[in-house]
């Protein structure tokens, strides 16, 4: 008999109604909770969840047949063991009948779930955000582990159907017209056009772009769906799950859509100080600046396709449910518009010895500011093939440090603050600049764009300097390799500032707190040299 023939879905309903009876599971359970979504069941059952999919054809998904759901549920173990090893164990038959299964046994399978480890609703990031649990070093975990993630991910070759311009461009059109049929005025769906008018532009401008991101390796096998709600901290970390099985193309996606999405998340959740923390903690570790031109294309497509999903829920509540849904499809458009306005591009350079604070002011800066940093120490080992945390093993002046290495260093340096700036975003260069000729490729290059320039000088006494540096040297968990001996050769060889460099400086004793006032006055900051 076909499946046609028969009442699929009726049968798993009476699956699913005779698995919440415990003894149908080969473990303790004492009793089973279902949660049911428009795609799966998800039966929650001692110390495990076992997720069954529905029998459905959506037009975006086709799990109607046995066959069908036996591959998803294998792809779906395979993907998110990529990123949760631990929580996603194996794909499980279910055998007897509807209305008397078993897990496993000898029998044929009338179904497949994903077995999953099972774990605290409450250790999820948006309910972690939403109490107040969620700290910076849990961002950071993220955003590193992110950037692992994408490194390690297989990358689409042209021959594949992902990542070309037509490719990018063709889930987002359908998005629009699907949103414009949910929206429930003419009022939204005036400023819907307005967006789709504005992405259909960036498309235009960004096309050349696109085509480059697929033929240098930026388009790869990501999660597809990374929001904090399918984030968990777990006793061994965090751990992404719910990654999308069900359609390759809305997870061959550039990397930057990926962190789009989950930035995008973290500022509609009120923390856009995390969202600046993650994006630059990915950055620093991936160095993919080269993609910034697209950041704010692809965080208008996901704020869209948070406020379609709102709007279709909002469709099926009651009254009241309604009212909520509406709002939340309101704030994700307000979203979208948001990263459509242009931005305020600015050039602040960081200036001071070893150990006087430059990385940790910058830190505060670029969490209230949205700028975008970029640290020689970084770059540096960037370009001679070294990670962050890698140990040069270089005397003062020498290898990595000698002074072609590091003419090479502030070339690149220049050369990634003039894409940021060029890409509309405030760019903090984290360096010693300790030399007249390495401010001045800096100030020439604001004063070129006509953009504010700031010296933004850290000041402490000798002995800070040296205590600072000692206590990051025995951490060794820093990129800095400065140590007593760098700090001596910077006192002997710095050069001043000149009077026009000093017209442009704030001094900031790094001893004292983080001046509340800062980010304020730098953004007040309109023309060179004027503050």
């Amino acid at each position: 008999m076909t499946a046609g023939c028969r009442n699929v879905a009726g049968e798993q309903a009476t699956l699913v109604a005779a698995l919440r009876n415990p003894a149908c599971y080969p473990h303790p359970a004492e009793q089973v909770e279902v949660i049911e979504t428009h795609i799966s069941y998800v039966l929650l059952s001692g110390a495990y969840a076992y997720k069954i999919k529905k029998a459905v054809a959506l037009g975006f998904l086709d799990f109607s047949t046995l066959a069908r759901r036996r591959v998803y549920c294998e792809e779906e173990l395979r993907l998110n063991r990529r990123l949760a090893p631990e929580l996603y164990l194996a794909v499980v038959a279910i055998t007897g009948s509807p209305d008397a299964p078993r897990f496993g046994g000898n029998g044929e399978a009338i179904e497949y779930a994903v077995q999953m480890a099972r774990f605290s609703q409450e250790a999820l990031l948006d309910r972690q955000l939403a109490a107040g649990r969620l700290s910076p070093n849990v961002i950071d975990e993220l955003a590193d582990q992110l950037a692992d993630f994408h490194e390690r991910t297989q990358r689409a070759s042209p021959d594949q159907p992902f990542g070309s311009p037509e490719a990018v461009w063709e889930p987002m059109a359908q998005n629009f017209a699907q949103l414009g049929e949910q929206l429930p005025g003419a009022a939204h769906r005036a400023r819907l056009a307005d967006l789709e008018a504005w992405s259909r532009q960036r498309f235009s401008q960004l096309a050349d772009l696109l085509a480059a991101r697929l033929r240098d390796g930026w388009i790869r096998e990501c999660h597809g769906d990374l929001h904090l709600g399918n984030i968990v901290r777990t006793g061994s970390g965090l751990r992404i799950f719910d990654c999308i099985e069900f359609d390759p193309g809305l997870r061959w996606i550039d990397v930057l859509n990926e962190i789009a999405f989950l930035t995008m998340d973290l500022e509609e959740r009120g923390r856009p100080d995390y969202a600046h923390r993650l994006l630059n903690r990915y950055l620093e570790a991936s160095g993919d600046y080269g993609g910034l031109p697209l950041l704010a294309f692809y965080t208008v497509y996901r704020a869209l396709v948070r406020a379609k999903v709102a709007a279709i829920r909002a469709s099926q509540e009651d009254p009241a449910g309604r009212l909520t849904d509406l709002a939340s499809c309101d704030q994700y458009l307000a979203s979208a518009v948001k990263a459509t306005l242009p931005g305020k591009p600015r050039l602040l350079l960081m200036h001071g010895l070893a150990g006087s604070g430059k990385s940790w002011l910058a830190q505060q800066l670029l969490e209230s500011l949205g700028a975008l940093r970029i640290r020689s120490d970084i770059e540096r080992k960037r370009l001679f093939g070294l990670s962050a945390l890698a140990r040069s093993d270089c005397a003062v002046g020498d290898g990595i440090y000698d002074t072609v290495a590091t003419a090479a260093t502030y070339d690149r340096l220049v050369e990634l603050a003039h894409d940021i700036l060029a890409a509309g975003y405030p760019v903090l260069v984290d360096a010693a600049n300790l030399k007249a000729w390495q401010r001045k490729a800096f100030q020439e290059l604001a004063a070129a764009r006509k953009l504010p320039f700031v010296i933004l000088a850290c000041t402490a006494p000798e002995a800070v300097l040296q205590a600072r540096l000692a206590s990051r040297q025995a951490a060794g968990c820093d990129a800095s390799e400065a140590d007593y001996a760098v700090l001596t050769q910077q006192l002997r060889t710095q050069e001043a500032l000149t009077l026009e460099e000093e017209a442009c400086c704030l001094s900031i004793d790094t001893t004292r707190p983080f001046p509340e006032d800062l980010p304020g006055r730098l953004l007040g900051i309109q023309v060179l040299g004027n503050h």
